[in-house]
């Protein structure tokens, strides 16, 4: 095994078409997690699967035990590889993930996943704050259109600007071919 984890994050099926929580080109982003997934199995990097579950009796998706909680079969995890359940947007918070990193001796964490502006800019902020090496991978990663002040940002507007954000000072950024090359 490598220093580096791959970090998968709620690459889960509401977040595609039928959905509760359909995100902006959500198969070609997970078509890319899928191909970075393959190269760091081929590279011998721990691959870590997250999943979030909504515990809030009233949650709009993400339920507990239903089918869109679950792993997109796009990406789903070997028998062999971990899937952390998170209840908070940080799968630190709460979750074995750092300990199993520490405990793997760990050095740099690649992360691809959804959504941009939520759980990645979380786990790759936090990342490096636990002193990991960050490599975020775009095109691997996607989310949706907001909402401030009467504003409405198109998904791939917020998208770009978080990449922008974390590359500024948290991590570097590829794009799926640049990693796999």
């Amino acid at each position: 095994m490598t220093n580096t984890a791959l970090i998968v994050v709620d690459i889960q099926n509401d977040y595609f078409s039928g959905g509760k929580w359909e995100l902006n080109a959500t198969d070609s982003a997970a078509d890319n997690a899928a191909r970075v997934i393959g190269a760091a199995r081929e590279r011998g990097d721990l691959v870590i699967h997250i999943r979030h579950e909504t515990l809030a009796p009233d949650a709009p998706f993400f339920v507990p035990g239903s089918d869109g909680a679950q792993l997109h079969e796009k990406v789903r995890n070997l028998g062999d590889e971990l899937v952390i359940v998170k209840h908070f947007m940080n799968p630190y918070r709460e979750t074995e993930l750092l300990e199993v990193l520490e405990h793997n001796e760990i050095e740099r964490v690649t992360v691809v996943g959804n959504m941009s502006h939520m759980c990645i800019d979380a786990v790759t902020r936090a990342s490096d704050d636990f002193g990991f090496e960050a490599t975020v991978i775009h095109d691997a990663c996607t989310t949706h259109d907001l909402e401030f002040n009467d504003v409405k940002v198109p998904a791939h507007l917020v998208h770009a600007a978080f990449m922008a954000a974390l590359k500024f000072g948290y991590a570097e950024v590829l794009s799926t071919d640049e990693y796999v090359a």
